[in-house]
């Protein structure tokens, strides 16, 4: 029997179709467990599915995501409200292809600690930074500017975008680095432009003083100690999406613009 969860934005038409979703998948047979779910529907829009990724955190390798659409905006929904229908068949019966990508993992020395990102991490102060940057231990630069962002693929129609960054197609593993606010001139200058570096790659954060910083990943946020190393890369756990159709990533794109 198939165990499924339901995550639903608290609008009242989320809410109202969660409720008539998850009745028709209890009809059809399958279980509702919010622990242990094989399968989890997100009712919704991204930040919807991003708050989901994040509470099954610690089981991600074994569950799989689809999401139905009910938002603004909607990257990792294949469907909308008028294929709810739909949605309930193909879970029911349907055999999915099922995507996987990576998240981004942070770590942070001071606490020894691990955090992950599914779209990115933003360091970031209201005033300028100085941070070295620093790919696979080899010295890249010192930026000079108000904040840095580290996107993965599936960020990279996030905030990435909104800063310039590069729209990247899925199943490419890469991670991409852009500025906030960068300073160049005589005495300061970094590379200026979005940088997109292959996944097996370290990406390492280090400053004198991270002081009044803000470390940013998804959904979430934390202010840095004055001395943090914060170590960058491509996590093991992968978040699974399944499609019951070939995605179309390219109409995805249409929702940009």
């Amino acid at each position: 029997m198939k165990k499924f969860a339901i995550i639903s934005r608290e609008d009242d038409v989320s809410v109202k179709i969660s409720a008539t979703i998850q009745n028709q998948l209890l009809a059809a047979g399958m279980e509702y467990s919010e622990e242990r779910p094989d399968i989890v529907c997100t009712i919704g829009g991204d930040g919807t599915f991003l708050s989901a990724i994040h509470k099954y955190i610690s089981i991600l390798n074994q569950i799989v995501f689809v999401g139905l659409h009910t938002g603004t905006l909607g990257f990792f929904a294949d469907y909308t409200l008028k294929q709810m229908d739909e949605f309930v068949s193909d879970i029911v019966s349907g055999t999915p292809q099922i995507e996987s990508r990576s998240l981004l993992k942070i770590h942070l020395s001071s606490i020894n600690k691990d955090c992950y990102a599914v779209n990115e991490l933003l360091i970031q102060r209201a005033h300028t930074q100085h941070i070295d940057v620093y790919i696979n231990d080899r010295k890249l630069e010192t930026f000079h500017g108000t904040g840095l962002l580290l996107s993965t693929q599936i960020g990279s129609t996030a905030y990435n975008r909104s800063i310039g960054g590069a729209v990247v197609e899925p199943g490419l593993e890469v991670m991409q680095l852009s500025e906030l606010a960068g300073i160049h001139h005589r005495h300061y200058r970094s590379l200026g432009n979005p940088l997109i570096i292959s996944g097996k790659n370290t990406v390492t954060f280090t400053s004198e003083d991270f002081s009044e910083a803000t470390l940013g990943f998804d959904r979430y946020a934390i202010q840095l100690p004055r001395n943090e190393t914060i170590v960058c890369s491509l996590s093991d756990i992968k978040v699974q999406l399944a499609h019951y159709h070939e995605p179309d990533w390219v109409g995805h794109l249409e929702q940009l613009y």
